[in-house]
């Protein structure tokens, strides 16, 4: 997958970067070449994302073309409505008091350059909001009140207000993020056609597959053609890297494995499981009914509420099992 840099002037991004073309937009916006390319990741630095400029347009163009834009046009929408600020402000809570509870002032700016900060005892603050607003450059700012920290908005850093000491690393971590997946060392020299995420986590306390299974999953996806790798709940921003998501962490819907279901299918992976699949099956009272209506033989169900909770033994006969309604691989099951 080819990578490039839209800027309003490419002089606002005086780098060189391996395997990373710097394009002006409206050359991007404009010449046929640029429309006719596949598989592209476009970094959009233009120096403003509003209503019909330049960086609008050209987000907006890269997702018609089938490229992938970062940020993409819900990417810039998200980052002008401020009452999805105020949730991932509350989301973030613990980590935000976390994260600045040393600082002190009524005050405090955050830049985020590709995930990453100078001090790296916000790495994982940035991160998160990084993947929350998929932006290359951000600013977070932050207020104290009460002596709580709250987030009071983010924004996107032109190319053009970058500080002159922040260069070295700015261009550090955007080699590191531009290498992506190509810095790993491979085993085989061959070219694989897709890419495969792996969605693991060996922390998990009923892991769907142990790493026994996961080993073999990898080594087959190879023999079909497939480059293999295992990713973390951390690596939400990487998903556009990808062709296809394999989610092999135990699903549920107020869960991170949905948010991962969601944007992989946003952004046109091929999803196992999908979010449709994670939120039918962890859904018992829905595969009750769709048994029911297909006339599958299953034990005698019954929808428990506190109406009817003093009845369910007489109803069921005992032993019986009871399933929470939301439930995913045999969690929640009580005999």
């Amino acid at each position: 997958m080819s990578t490039l840099i839209v800027a309003n002037d490419p002089k606002m991004w005086p780098f060189a970067i391996p395997g990373v073309e710097v394009v002006d937009a409206r050359s991007y916006l404009t010449k046929p070449e640029y429309s006719d390319l596949r598989g592209v990741k476009v970094f959009n630095l233009c120096k403003s994302y509003r209503y019909q400029s330049a960086g609008y347009y050209v987000s907006l163009l890269a997702e018609a073309r089938g490229h992938k834009p970062l940020p993409n046009i819900t990417t810039i929408q998200d980052l002008k409505n401020q009452s999805m600020v105020k949730l991932i402000s509350d989301d973030l809570e613990e980590l935000i008091q976390k994260s600045l509870h040393p600082l002190h002032g009524p005050e405090f700016t955050l830049s985020i350059y590709f995930g990453r900060n100078m001090a790296r005892r916000y790495d994982r603050l940035c991160l998160h909001l990084f993947n929350l607003f998929q932006a290359p450059m951000l600013r977070a700012q932050f207020v104290q009140e009460n002596k709580e920290w709250r987030l009071k908005s983010v924004s996107v850093i032109p190319a053009s207000e970058v500080p002159e000491s922040h260069w070295p690393f700015l261009v550090e971590v955007a080699t590191e993020h531009f290498a992506g997946r190509g810095a790993k060392v491979r085993k085989k020299a061959k070219t694989l056609r897709y890419d495969l995420a792996i969605l693991w986590s060996a922390e998990d306390p009923e892991p769907p597959s142990d790493q026994k299974a996961i080993n073999k999953f990898i080594k087959a996806a190879e023999s079909l053609g497939l480059d293999a790798e295992i990713i973390s709940r951390d690596d939400y921003g990487r998903l556009a890297e990808f062709d296809a998501l394999f989610i092999r962490e135990t699903t549920q819907v107020n869960h991170h494995t949905y948010r991962f279901a969601r944007r992989a299918a946003s952004e046109g992976l091929v999803v196992m499981d999908d979010p449709q699949s994670i939120v039918r099956c962890t859904n018992k009272v829905y595969l009750a009914e769709m048994l029911t209506r297909y006339d599958v033989t299953m034990p005698k169900t019954v929808l428990v509420h506190k109406g009817n909770c003093d009845t369910v033994a007489a109803e069921l006969g005992l032993p019986c099992v009871l399933k929470q309604p939301d439930s995913a691989f045999s969690l929640g099951v009580v005999k």
